[in-house]
């Protein structure tokens, strides 16, 4: 490691980009977390073992990453920002020419598919992750059946809410599903602006993701993706009007119910889908999937 500026200086951070000619983008959703400790802590909730793969989303200047390497890890950096992969390189040419620093230029959005099925899954997932994708990114993996043993994301406090949300409460969603059939979700610690630079204008929160020791499974895993997203489209309406609509892309021959699925699946009719949990969720699942087979 070469180079590298204080992490824990607004002034010589931001010295360091002027020399550069850079500057902060709102658009890639970039702040820096200058909190040493915090970064730290972040770090080792992961349990990262020397030698282990993990993957990092928007490293910025690489703060969180050389956490990352001096715990020993061979990490894989997927970053947007053409001006900050230059100076990655630069920092980390050594760990690169080492073997344990990985760069991938471009949206992870775009990326991170490509990467995977030519270099197989990490064991860890990692992430600053910008506002802007950080749902969308982590919802992308889940849905592509891609489950890493542990990861650790630092995302706005509002879209950590969701992800731990149980049924029935205000933040309870689709997205809240998707994270709890996957992993178990707790905090690590709530970071608060003053902990960034630039300050951001939302409070942010680090969350730690689990692989579930027993999954809970489904015949149909595409179709619990698809149906549970239907479920919550209109949310003021009950499971039994949006389950019609999501029933109506069937063949008609199958005369395919929503009355037919509820009972069977042993759900009320008159319910929200924020007032079903998980399992009722897959139960519900399951109990289409009776039926089309």
């Amino acid at each position: 490691m070469k180079n590298i500026p204080d992490y824990n200086s607004p002034a010589e951070l931001n010295a360091f980009l002027e020399q550069r000619g850079m500057a902060m983008q709102k658009k890639f959703g970039q702040n820096f977390l200058l909190n040493e400790g915090a970064r730290k802590k972040i770090a080792l909730s992961l349990g990262i073992q020397k030698g282990e793969s993990v993957w990092e989303v928007g490293p910025g200047l690489g703060s969180m990453t050389k956490e990352l390497l001096d715990l020993g890890a061979k990490v894989t950096v997927f970053e947007i920002d053409r001006g900050f992969s230059a100076c990655l390189e630069d920092f980390f040419e050594d760990e690169k020419n080492a073997g344990s620093f990985n760069l991938v230029q471009g949206d992870v959005l775009k990326t991170w598919k490509p990467f995977l099925e030519k270099n197989g899954s990490p064991k860890y997932f990692f992430g600053n992750l910008p506002y802007n994708i950080a749902a969308a990114l982590i919802a992308d993996t889940i849905e592509a059946g891609v489950r890493f043993e542990k990861c650790a994301f630092t995302v706005q406090k509002e879209v950590a809410l969701r992800m731990a949300a149980q049924e029935a409460s205000q933040d309870y969603s689709s997205f809240s599903v998707l994270c709890q059939w996957a992993y178990d979700v707790k905090t690590i610690c709530d970071l608060g602006r003053a902990n960034f630079w630039p300050r951001p204008n939302v409070e942010s929160r680090a969350v730690l993701f689990t692989k579930k020791a027993v999954f809970p499974g489904c015949q149909n895993e595409r179709l619990f993706v698809k149906m549970q997203r239907a479920l919550f489209s209109s949310r003021r309406k009950t499971v039994k009007n949006n389950l019609t609509k999501f029933l109506s892309g069937y063949d008609p021959s199958l005369n395919l119910t929503a009355d037919k699925v509820l009972e069977k699946a042993a759900i009320d009719p008159s319910a929200r889908a924020e007032a079903l949990n998980v399992k009722e969720m897959l139960r519900l699942s399951d109990a289409i999937n009776f039926f089309i087979m």
